[in-house]
């Protein structure tokens, strides 16, 4: 079976203006030119105001753009929301759907989940599903039973290994600076695989990223635990060298 190749994605949130998005942006494609052949792949998920003029500012280098989120719809009247096709159209390859800051402050479900997941299929992107357990889910002994329900709710039918990405993101690391130890990793990462058996076609290439508090000192040992095929990066993500710092851990 081919090696998955790894995948290095940083979600900026809501964070950015346009200068300074542009900025980080042109300096990651840069150091990706610089750098030639790489072990990884890198994406960036800008705020939906940037998306389009960062997908244009990096065109033609190796630095992939996707969005945050989408609607169910391709159109429609949804005030404030942005469809897939829309992030499509503006330079997206891949969305995030599913964040666990989507489920806990929008109330997004695994059935939502999967609806978003699906639109994105249909607008020919990418689509990070994301799961993960509370500290109090995990404390209660559930970690396993909590992700592996997310996982069959929120993958759509027709996902593959090049459609679909899974990220786990334990809830209580993500922005706190604490993280899993590498076996609590290797545990749900190898639990996912699992459970995406037959309901994702040729699973074993579909890559499973690891996301919560990922940062330079700690990237290496936790992209090189097993079944870990890159990194979902939250605020490391906004310094360049710290983005890069996660990346190299690749090389």
């Amino acid at each position: 079976m081919p090696e998955r190749r790894k995948l290095i994605a940083g979600n900026w949130k809501m964070n950015g203006l346009r200068a300074a998005g542009l900025e980080l942006a042109k300096d990651l494609a840069g150091r990706l030119d610089a750098a030639g052949s790489v072990k990884f792949d890198m994406l960036v998920c800008p705020p939906a105001t940037l998306v389009h003029s960062v997908a244009e500012a990096v065109a033609g280098t190796p630095l992939a753009v996707g969005g945050q989120d989408c609607h169910v719809a391709k159109s429609g009247a949804h005030t404030g929301d942005i469809s897939a096709a829309m992030l499509a159209d503006s330079g997206s390859t891949h969305v995030i759907v599913g964040h666990s800051e989507r489920r806990q402050n929008h109330g997004e479900d695994d059935a939502l989940v999967s609806a978003k997941a699906s639109a994105a299929h249909q607008a020919g992107l990418v689509a990070i599903v994301c799961v993960g357990e509370t500290l109090e889910q995990r404390e209660a002994g559930k970690a396993l039973d909590v992700v592996g329900t997310q996982v069959a709710g929120s993958i759509p039918a027709g996902a593959t290994a090049a459609n679909t990405v899974i990220a786990y993101e334990p809830v209580w690391a993500i922005g706190t600076g604490k993280t899993p130890t590498a076996a609590d990793v290797a545990e749900v990462h190898a639990h996912i695989r699992k459970a995406i058996d037959g309901r994702i076609e040729n699973p074993g290439q579909a890559r499973i990223l690891y996301g919560g508090s990922v940062k330079p000192s700690n990237a290496a040992e936790l992209l090189s635990v097993d079944n870990v095929d890159g990194a979902l990066v939250g605020g490391a993500s906004l310094a360049a060298d710290d983005f890069w710092g996660i990346a190299e851990t690749c090389r």
